[in-house]
């Protein structure tokens, strides 16, 4: 089998159906562009347990004059419970890494600060708020300790571990990135279908020519491999264009915009797209492969 004459057939099919054949770049760069940012989101869900997990802190509130907390009964902690409450905090230790108390009115204008371009920050008021030990663990799976040594102590209003709160984000951020997979599931079978359309067409637009090459003595690999080729070159190109996206989505959109507001989070990088880039283009290879594979026992008797 000569290489030129293949090469040949390869460009001339795709100069015959340059219409199927963008369509199936497009396809594919969407599919894979929907995929890769499910893969990304996953990666930016690990990377982000790993940071804040190593931040996590507990927060153990205490009592003010007209609390909100049932335990307190409209009593405030006095300073012999506070003292009582730090004093067994550096008991724990080392299970215990740091604790920072944090009074009512820091709580108040921290959340101001955080919320100011919120109607959340108008709203609030310093009622709200309490006292509390900000507690960073050796071991923030240790919670279940800090809360059974302090939850209903007195003074103590309420015992909160932030993991708690950072699961219920993070078990959105897993629906959010698996949702996206699987729309970009759907597109690879869209993809598919338009793969196997497109050979469809193209073999039956060959037949004649297909036909000599069988009379002269063509072998089966010769006579299916250009459109296996012509499938797989469009396929390659869609995949790339997506890698392009996943690339251009994170320098510019993760690391140049939100790395630089958020600057207390972790995020992901380009090297993050580059790892995940052979899997995309092989998954795509594959993926014409065997449609075009399929597709051509069935519509190119030879």
């Amino acid at each position: 089998m000569r290489l030129t004459f293949m090469l040949g057939e390869i460009v001339g099919g795709l100069r015959r159906n340059v219409s199927m054949a963008v369509s199936v770049v497009l396809v594919t760069m969407i599919s894979m562009f929907l995929l890769g940012l499910g893969l990304l989101a996953q990666r930016q869900v690990d990377t982000m347990k790993d940071y804040w997990y190593d931040r996590v802190q507990v927060s153990i509130f205490l009592c003010v004059d007209k609390s909100l907390y049932p335990s307190c009964a409209d009593t405030a902690t006095t300073p012999q419970q506070k003292a009582a409450i730090k004093a067994q905090l550096d008991q724990m230790k080392p299970l215990v890494k740091d604790v920072y108390y944090e009074s009512q009115a820091q709580a108040y204008a921290r959340f101001k600060e955080q919320f100011r371009n919120s109607p959340l920050g108008d709203q609030a008021t310093e009622r709200a708020f309490a006292d509390s030990y900000r507690v960073s663990l050796t071991d923030p799976d240790k919670f279940d300790v800090i809360a059974s040594s302090f939850d209903g102590a007195p003074g103590v209003g309420k015992v909160q571990d932030q993991k708690q709160l950072l699961n219920k984000f993070f078990t959105f951020m897993n629906v959010v990135s698996w949702a996206a997979i699987t729309l970009a599931v759907l597109m690879v079978l869209c993809a598919a279908l338009l793969m196997a359309t497109t050979i469809r067409q193209n073999a039956f637009s060959r037949r004649r020519e297909t036909g000599i090459m069988r009379l002269v003595g063509a072998s089966n690999l010769t006579i299916q491999l250009p459109f296996i080729m012509e499938t797989v070159v469009a396929s390659i190109v869609g995949a790339g264009l997506a890698v392009g996206l996943l690339w251009a989505t994170v320098q510019y959109g993760v690391a140049g915009y939100l790395s630089k507001a958020l600057t207390d989070t972790a995020f992901i990088g380009t090297a993050d797209v580059v790892s995940i880039a052979p899997y995309v283009v092989a998954g795509v290879v594959l993926l014409a492969v065997l449609t075009s594979g399929t597709t051509l026992r069935r519509y190119l008797r030879v």
